[in-house]
């Protein structure tokens, strides 16, 4: 794969200080860590955004994520790891991350309204957006994931 663009935050820096202001809200909203985390690491996963995967991976095994929680996302719904709050989150951002498909459906809707009050509604549905966004970013102009320590295919 070949880089398109050499440093698109270079490129554009007021706009990726907006985004970045926005995750840093978010962030401060007071929902929990590993939800965000798993959240960005899920549309990730959709969005083939490998750049965005590592970046969440590290980023929620400092935090004290388990490896085997982040094997397992990909199959959240076959899996007894996630918690309710987590599967209507993670649900959700499917429905959003596949917003053309799925229209939304109110029976996604549903479940995280239960789950969420509508202020963390809202930061959640935010946060989808943010890593949609980040995402097409990254994939669009094709950047690299760091290779450090991890083993690299010949």
């Amino acid at each position: 794969m070949t880089p398109r663009l050499n440093n698109a935050h270079k490129l554009a820096p007021e706009a990726i200080k907006a985004m970045t202001a926005l995750e840093a809200s978010i962030k401060g909203s007071g929902l929990e860590h590993s939800l965000l985390e798993l959240v960005k690491m899920r549309a990730s996963q959709i969005n083939g955004c490998a750049f965005c995967i590592h970046m969440h991976a590290t980023d929620a095994r400092q935090h004290g994520e388990t490896e085997m929680r982040l094997y397992m996302l990909n199959a959240w719904r076959e899996s007894p790891l996630y918690s309710d709050r987590e599967r209507a989150a993670l649900a959700w951002t499917e429905s959003l991350t596949r917003l053309a498909e799925t229209g939304a459906p109110d029976a996604d809707y549903e479940i995280f309204k239960a789950a969420f009050n509508e202020k963390e509604q809202v930061h959640l549905t935010l946060l989808i957006g943010s890593i949609n966004a980040w995402n097409r970013l990254q994939v669009g102009f094709r950047a690299a994931h760091p290779v450090d320590a991890v083993r690299v295919a010949s």
